[in-house]
């Protein structure tokens, strides 16, 4: 099992194809890096590793036809756990953060970049059944249970996801990079 986990820089590179730095330039997704979701895994590697996981499935699967279909995949995926909060310490009004928060997150991606309607399912229908509607694409559905894979693995193992460790440390090198060039 654990071999599935691994993963090649390169893969990596050609899975994301920008999107992930995209969304970083573009949105408060690096600030989910600060908070932990499973284990010592971040929220932001945790979306990361469902982002690509999903990628390598539906490719497996043959469900990514067109450039379109694999954009809101990854976006849906990123952004499907884009709360913006460490929900271990978190009173939510709202109810428990296990059913509530598919809905921030969705409004949280609402607000801060335009989100098509497959990535609105993704989003806010990623936790089936806890939550009672089912995603209605295929992209959600296998978001829906790659992310259930990975919560576990992350739970039971630590210091996972190397080499997505590794590409996201250079993203966000890169995107900090552009930022001080910009202000200089």
């Amino acid at each position: 099992m654990v071999n599935m986990f691994r993963a090649s820089g390169r893969d990596i590179e050609r899975c994301f194809g920008g999107i992930f730095t995209e969304l970083l330039s573009t949105t408060r997704l690096g600030l989910s890096d600060s908070h932990i979701q499973h284990g010592d895994t971040s929220v932001l590697l945790h979306s990361a590793a469902v982002a690509y996981y999903s990628f390598r499935l539906s490719r497996r699967l043959g469900l990514l036809k067109h450039l379109r279909q694999k954009r809101e995949l990854l976006r849906g995926a990123l952004l499907h756990d884009y709360f913006l909060y460490d929900w271990h310490h978190y009173n939510n009004e709202n109810g428990l953060h296990g059913f509530s928060h598919p809905s921030t997150a969705l409004a949280n991606a609402r607000r801060d970049t335009e989100v098509s309607e497959v990535e609105a399912n993704i989003i806010v229908r990623h936790m089936f059944p806890l939550t009672p509607v089912p995603p209605t694409c295929g992209a959600g559905w296998v978001i829906c249970l790659v992310d259930k894979v990975c919560s576990l693995y992350e739970t039971f193992n630590r210091n996972i996801y190397t080499e997505l460790r590794r590409y996201i440390r250079r993203c966000q090198l890169m995107r900090q990079a552009e930022t001080d060039a910009f202000a200089a």
